[in-house]
């Protein structure tokens, strides 16, 4: 009965503990049995057998406690496992905040299974390997942090100083990607960054840099074919690149060109969408967001009716011959969109079983209007409705038992009233915007194994990459003088190496050839160097 009564003890509590405390009890009481016993008797034999048989009571103890401890290691294991198979989104290791986007279907975790139920997953539970950065593991089951970032420098020319070769340093960016499953298939996902080596202006430490939240979202996975994104900051799902911008992602130093304004990546905005699997191979994604804007001045230029500066201030253009949309991005904050137009995203990602090694998709975006209240031009006659639409066609071709990669893009951009642009109505020439843009890019690339160096396998990629654009085609009209200026039809030669000590891990080199139609050329070349990561 003794023996029942202790083993019956709380099983949280500590073994450790539980032991002293029983050791403790047992030497109390075989104290006082030795006193009542040494008054009845004199010879010490009976002390003796009764130690003994203390000894062994401890013994069983102490067993007992070790299936206990035993029993309560695999219920926690069961309940990991259990976990693991519906909610794996949250603990992808490397990729935490692509976990369940809409990306090929090798690159995305699975949803829940069907009509699986959700339920909250226990905190006490260990996590099974280290979530938090790959050091640690994660104080609550469900919870992961990784990151991305990279650092720049190198030198380029810089056509504000006539081209004149200047060098420099970048510490461009670090990202920190929170995840964490709310239940088995209810998935928080976020991403925040700091750019340029701070969070603002410091003259002390000369830092010049920005903190923003990139994305920030909660997934509801229902089933295979039909899973919801809420309300929240969300990538556009346009192009292949947007949606993976990781350093690991792309073989040169910088983004690919078609990315710096074409497709103004990062590109996000406040947006809800759906995405699932629609066949092997075969996903999909749909989204409504927030819709670009023509205007590429100060966030505190808006006035509180959340018009554009009033007539004659005057305001820089959103899209123009020069930069395509790369300021044209809209707010994600405090209500300050200055127009009322939902746009409307889709995408197609493909990976065909019958060829392996293929990867591609096709995207479009739609604006009814990108006009901000009260646009104007700089004679003072207000400015009309805006409509847009946005394509792109991808694909990735790694040739199976080869190290051979191809890549291959094309961005199409259309404007329903070009004439109604700011950059076609602000008195300079040398921005305007046709009745289109457009742009392509071709990519080769052959994988060469080094070996393994330092206790990891390293790979090194050399690389070419053609890009055209043309930002300023026919079809201006407005106050301006419509004739291209040369700046906007662009070539971009690109040639590198990329080192992967592990695919986590990159060192880029990169040189670039910039030529345009100007009299003077693009005086944009440069040479860099970086390093990047992604786990």
């Amino acid at each position: 009965m003794f023996s029942r009564r202790l083993v019956q003890l709380p099983v949280p509590m500590f073994a450790s503990t539980r032991h002293f405390a029983l050791t403790t009890f047992l030497v109390t009481t075989a104290v006082s049995i030795i006193g009542c016993s040494g008054a009845r008797a004199a010879d010490g034999d009976a002390n003796e057998v009764l130690m003994k048989k203390l000894a062994k009571m401890e013994q069983r103890i102490e067993m007992l406690e070790a299936e206990l401890k035993q029993k309560q290691t695999a219920s926690a294991e069961k309940q990991t496992s259990s976990s693991g198979k519906s909610g794996k989104s949250a603990t992808v290791q490397g990729s935490p905040k692509d976990a369940n986007a809409a990306a090929p279907p090798d690159q995305r975790d699975a949803p829940g299974e069907p009509g699986s139920k959700s339920k909250p997953l226990d905190a006490a539970t260990p996590s099974p390997d280290k979530p938090i950065l790959g050091l640690a593991p994660a104080p609550a089951a469900g919870l992961s942090i990784g990151a991305y970032g990279e650092i720049k420098f190198g030198a380029m020319q810089n056509p504000a100083a006539n081209g004149q070769w200047q060098n420099g340093f970048d510490a461009a960016r670090i990202v920190l990607l929170p995840t964490y499953a709310i239940t088995d298939n209810i998935i928080f996902n976020a991403e925040i960054e700091f750019e340029h080596a701070g969070s603002g202006f410091d003259a002390d430490d000369k830092l010049h840099g920005t903190a923003e939240i990139e994305q920030l979202w909660v997934d509801f996975k229902i089933v295979d074919q039909f899973n919801w994104r809420a309300p929240g900051i969300d990538l556009i799902p346009i192009g292949y690149y947007n949606q993976h911008h990781e350093p690991t992602q792309f073989y040169s130093v910088n983004r690919p060109e078609l990315y710096n304004g074409l497709i103004p990546s990062t590109w996000m905005a406040g947006a809800s969408s759906v995405y699932g699997t629609i066949a092997d191979g075969l996903s999909y994604q749909f989204q409504v967001s927030s819709s670009i804007e023509d205007f590429g001045d100060d966030f505190g230029v808006r006035t509180d009716a959340n018009t554009v500066p009033p007539f004659p201030t005057g305001y820089a253009a959103g899209i123009s011959g020069l930069d395509a949309l790369a300021l044209s991005r809209p707010v994600k904050g405090d209500f300050r969109q200055l127009n009322d137009t939902l746009a409307y995203a889709g995408k197609l990602d493909f990976t065909p079983p019958f060829l392996p090694g293929f990867a591609g998709s096709i995207s479009g975006y739609y604006s009814p209007n990108i006009t901000p209240r009260g646009a104007y031009a700089d004679t003072g006659d207000l400015l009309g409705h805006t409509a847009i639409g946005i394509f792109d066609a991808e694909f990735r071709y790694r040739v199976p038992d080869t190290g051979l990669e191809l890549r291959g893009e094309y961005v199409h951009v259309n404007f329903s009233h070009p004439e109604n642009l700011r950059a076609n109505n602000d008195t300079d020439p040398f921005n305007n915007v046709g009745k289109s843009m457009f742009g392509y890019a071709g990519e080769i690339a052959y994988h060469v194994p080094l070996g393994t160096i330092l206790n990891s396998d390293w790979e090194a990629v050399p690389f070419y990459r053609y890009t055209y654009e043309n930002l300023q085609t026919a079809g201006f009209a407005g106050t301006d003088a419509n004739l291209p200026t040369g700046a906007g039809q662009r070539q971009f030669h690109t040639a590198g190496l990329a080192i992967f000590p592990s695919p986590k891990l990159v060192l880029k080199a990169t040189y670039q050839r910039v030529i345009d139609k100007t009299v003077v050329g693009a005086l944009s070349d440069s040479f860099l160097g970086g390093v990047g990561f992604f786990f």
